[in-house]
């Protein structure tokens, strides 16, 4: 099975990130694409801790264009 790519963001008014679209049309809370990232269903991310909680980051490739916050909103 193809691994999804998140092409989108909804991020809050303090640019937290929210929501995510992927390549497939799907939108996913951020709860939903934690799981699925963990379950290595979504490509080119990583959850780690911070903060005390599990969040989601672009995987490290010393790109920024293709960070998750730089994706357009929608």
């Amino acid at each position: 099975m193809e691994k999804e790519k998140i092409i989108a963001v909804r991020k809050k008014e303090d640019g937290d990130l929210i929501a995510f679209q992927t390549n497939t049309g799907r939108e996913l809370d951020y709860e939903t694409a934690l799981e699925e990232a963990k379950n290595g269903k979504l490509e080119h991310v990583d959850v780690f801790q911070k903060y005390g909680r599990e969040i989601i980051r672009s995987e490290p490739d010393g790109k920024t264009e293709n960070n998750l916050s730089e994706l357009p909103e929608f």
